[in-house]
């Protein structure tokens, strides 16, 4: 199995995202067996927290930021997928942002961004990037699963920088890799603990991630 990440700049634009599907139909049809990490969206780990910052402070700016954050991945799906097939696409898209909105409103009502709840916040970018990618691999009739880290990936709850626990994710990692023969599009930087509390890795955790796996 090879591990493959991309990161932000990758995962970035329509035409950048283009390129990494092209370089994945490549090792695809070279016969090899590959595993990909996404990062979310170039900037959107920074926007994410900006967001959330002025949603804790009461600042009702945040709504059109993040309407702005939303229309980027919208967008996204797009011009990366046909109209024909966008339906699905777009409603797997909408369902995270309403959660992404619902966890906004929360953070607004309370006035607190707790490093708990900010793990949770910046999980949306690699979650919405790794969607829409999967999505548009399989609108090209690529076998591609995604892949979400938190169910593979156990850490403790040293949230902002979680600590893994290798025995069990390793052997998460190597149970689910033995049923599937799809393409794993796997979100970069997010783990979780045993209780199913989101994390995040660090930043720069997308790199992680794919060693994690690589390693795994």
């Amino acid at each position: 199995m090879k591990v493959l990440k991309f990161g932000g700049t990758s995962c970035g634009t329509v035409e950048s995202i283009q390129q990494v599907i092209q370089i994945l139909q490549d090792n695809i049809a070279k016969g090899e067996r590959i595993a990909v990490v996404y990062s979310a969206m170039g900037g959107v780990t920074n926007k994410l927290i900006e967001i959330g910052r002025m949603a804790s402070t009461g600042n009702t700016d945040y709504y059109d930021a993040l309407k702005a954050l939303e229309e980027r991945h919208f967008t996204a799906v797009r011009g990366l997928i046909d109209i024909k097939s966008q339906s699905s696409s777009i409603a797997k898209v909408r369902g995270l942002v309403n959660e992404l909105e619902d966890l906004l409103k929360g953070i607004s009502l309370i006035r607190e961004l707790s490093t708990r709840t900010l793990d949770l916040l910046m999980s949306f970018g690699e979650r919405l990037s790794t969607t829409i990618i999967t999505e548009a691999l399989k609108a090209r009739g690529v076998n591609a699963e995604f892949c979400d880290a938190r169910t593979l990936i156990r850490t403790n709850n040293h949230f902002s920088y979680a600590e893994v626990d290798f025995e069990v994710t390793n052997a998460q990692i190597n149970a689910h890799f033995a049923k599937t023969d799809a393409l794993l599009c796997i979100t970069g930087f997010i783990g979780s603990t045993e209780d199913g509390i989101t994390t995040t890795l660090g930043r720069g955790g997308s790199d992680y991630t794919g060693s994690i796996f690589g390693a795994a």
